[in-house]
Order: C-alpha cells, then sequence, then structure tokens
C-alpha cells in the first residue's frame, strides 16, 4: 500500500515537472517569438525609412533638375569678349574684281548684314566700328569694296556699321567735309568707339591688318600695289586711317576747306601731331591695299589751295572742322549692305 502510494506521488511529481516544462518551453518559444517580430519591425521600419530617404533625394533631385532648367535662359547665354585675335584670319588674299559683279550677288554673300550692321554671334566684340566711306559717282568701286570689306570685317569679329557718304549737287568734291558729315552722322545712330575713314577705292589684301583704333591715331595703308606697296612719302596719312571718338574729338575733326584733291590728309596729321598725338601703323608686310585704277573724276581736279591751307592749320584748326561742319542732309537710307547718307553743300568759299 505505502509502495503505490509512493508510485504515484512520484508519477504525480513527474506529470506537474513535465506540464511545468512544457509551460516554460510555451514561455520561451512565446518570448524568442515576441523579440524576433520586435526585431523584423525595427528592420522593416529601418528599411522603409531608407525608402523614404531615396525616394525624397531623388524627387529633391528631380526638383533640382525642374529648377534648373527653368532657369536657363531661353534668350541669351552670356558670352564672353572675342579674342585679341580673331581664330578666322587667313592672312594675305589675292584679290579679283568680276565685271560682272552685282549688289545682289554680294547681299547673298552677307547674309547676317542687315542696314549696314553686323555683330558676332559668337563672342562680344572688343570694338565698336563705323566704316566711313566719302562717295561720288563711283559705284562700281563701292561694289567691290563692299564685296571684300564684309567678309574681311566678319572675320576680324567685330561689330560694325558701314556708312557711305554720298555728295549731291555740282559742288567740287570735299573728301574730309564727307567724313566730318559720316561721324556725326554715325554718332545719332550708335555710340560708336571707332573710326575708320575709308577711300572707296582701296582694297585690304591682309585681313591680318586689323580694323580697330588704338591708343594713337592709326594709318593703315602702309603700302599699295601703285606705289609698289611702299609709304607713299614719309608723313602720309591718307587712304585709310583710325581714329577713336576721343581722338577725332580732339582735333576738331577733319578741316571743311578742301575742295578738290589733295591735302586734307595732311591737314589731319598737323592736328594729331598739335594735340601731341603720333600716328602709329601695322607692319608694311601686313598693311597693304590694292588700289583700283580710275581716271581722275571730274569735280575733283587737284586743289591749287591746298599748300596754303596746310600753313594756317595751326590758326584754323580750332573753328574749322566739327564745330563749323554745315550741311544739308537729303536723305538716310538703310540698305542690306550699308547706310547710305546723301548730303548736299553750299558753293565753296574762297580761301583768304
Amino acid at each position: 500500500m505505502a509502495l503505490s502510494s509512493y508510485v504515484f506521488h512520484l508519477f504525480y511529481k513527474f506529470k506537474v515537472l513535465v506540464l511545468v516544462s512544457l509551460c516554460l518551453m510555451v514561455l520561451w518559444a512565446t518570448f524568442s517569438y515576441l523579440v524576433d517580430s520586435r526585431q523584423e519591425i525595427s528592420k522593416a521600419k529601418s528599411m522603409v525609412e531608407d525608402f523614404r530617404k531615396v525616394t525624397s533625394l531623388e524627387d529633391g533631385q528631380k526638383e533640382e533638375k525642374i529648377e534648373s532648367i527653368a532657369k536657363v535662359p531661353t534668350v541669351k547665354s552670356f558670352q564672353g569678349h572675342c579674342p585679341a585675335l580673331s581664330p578666322y584670319l587667313r592672312g594675305a588674299s589675292k584679290l579679283a574684281f568680276k565685271a560682272s559683279l552685282t549688289l545682289e550677288e554680294v547681299q547673298k554673300e552677307n547674309p547676317q548684314v542687315a542696314k549696314g550692321r553686323y555683330h558676332p554671334t559668337e563672342c562680344s566684340a572688343l570694338q565698336h566700328v563705323a566704316i566711313i566711306i566719302p562717295h561720288r559717282n563711283r559705284e562700281k568701286h563701292l561694289l567691290y569694296l563692299l564685296e571684300h570689306l564684309h567678309p574681311f570685317l566678319q572675320r576680324q569679329q567685330l561689330d560694325y556699321g558701314i556708312y557711305v557718304i554720298h555728295q549731291a549737287g555740282n559742288t567740287k568734291f570735299n573728301r574730309a567735309k564727307l567724313l566730318n558729315v559720316g561721324y556725326l552722322e554715325a554718332l545719332k545712330e550708335a555710340n560708336w568707339d571707332c573710326f575708320i575713314f575709308h577711300d572707296v577705292d582701296l582694297v585690304p589684301e591682309n585681313d591680318f591688318n586689323i580694323y580697330m583704333c588704338d591708343r594713337q591715331p592709326k594709318h593703315l595703308v602702309v603700302g599699295r600695289n601703285n606705289t609698289g606697296y611702299r609709304l607713299r612719302y614719309q608723313g602720309y596719312f591718307g587712304g585709310v586711317t583710325a581714329l577713336t571718338r576721343d581722338q577725332f574729338s580732339k582735333v576738331n575733326g577733319f578741316s571743311n576747306n578742301y575742295w578738290g584733291w589733295g591735302g586734307e590728309d595732311d591737314d589731319l596729321r598737323i592736328r594729331v601731331e598739335m594735340q601731341k598725338m603720333r600716328v602709329v601703323r601695322p607692319s608694311a608686310d601686313v598693311a597693304r591695299y590694292t588700289m583700283i585704277f580710275h581716271k581722275r573724276d571730274h569735280g575733283n581736279e587737284e586743289n591749287g589751295e591746298r599748300m596754303k591751307l596746310l600753313r594756317q592749320v595751326s590758326r584754323t584748326w580750332k573753328t574749322d572742322g566739327l564745330n563749323s561742319c554745315s550741311y544739308k542732309l537729303l536723305s538716310v537710307e538703310h540698305n542690306p549692305l550699308y547706310v547710305n547718307i546723301t548730303v548736299d553743300f553750299s558753293t565753296e568759299p574762297k580761301i583768304s
């Protein structure tokens, strides 16, 4: 009886132990599950947070891209200055003048020129240059000059305008006064930095002969074909000259009293020297021109008074020039390749 009671009690303890063990196992399993679940939830939260960061970064980048695209100028981007020496220069050219050349052909070759004006699109030109050409009864010469001068200036990356100053009427030709008119009329249209005073019958041969102004008045015709490419004489300052607005104003421009051929360029040189300026020139191998052959024009006969006028420069320059240039403006026409300004001068005054 005692034995059976002992066995029953032992079996009961065993059952309790097994039951407690099972409970502990259930508790342990439950605890492990809860811990693992929390870790997984934490990992999941971390993944979600990382995903949110990535998407927000991508969205931010998209917004930045959209914003940067929106900030790109749609009209014109910033342009730097053109180089001092254009990469388009070719050097010396062999010039040819086709007898059948027409104005329409020259226009077709220069589609970017409008109303006589051109500016480079790839950079900002270093100077704004006005080309002033005195003219009367030289239509063919003008055509040849325009044919060569436009591409010449474009290769130099200049912002330029060409003004042809036509003298109407029957009075003697007055080159100097026409150049004064060109200067005054051109300034009504734009704030030009530099003025090139250019004879219609001289065509530049080398585009390294840069059509920009210098710190001193510049003479661009060192040599030409009809003088064996030598300077005509010591002190020669004619044909093509370049002066800044300040330099030309300082000498009061050209004299208005040279009617007929000769003397006005020497008068200008004297004015320059009186203002303590000096004439500079490019090298002789660059400053070369072809002069288109022609006979002396009727109305442009040699000026017999020129030597007398030259002796008076020191006492007349302050009152004879830009400040006394009177003329009748007949028309201003903006042609595709140049601005044509037609003026009439009263009868030339007698020299006292």
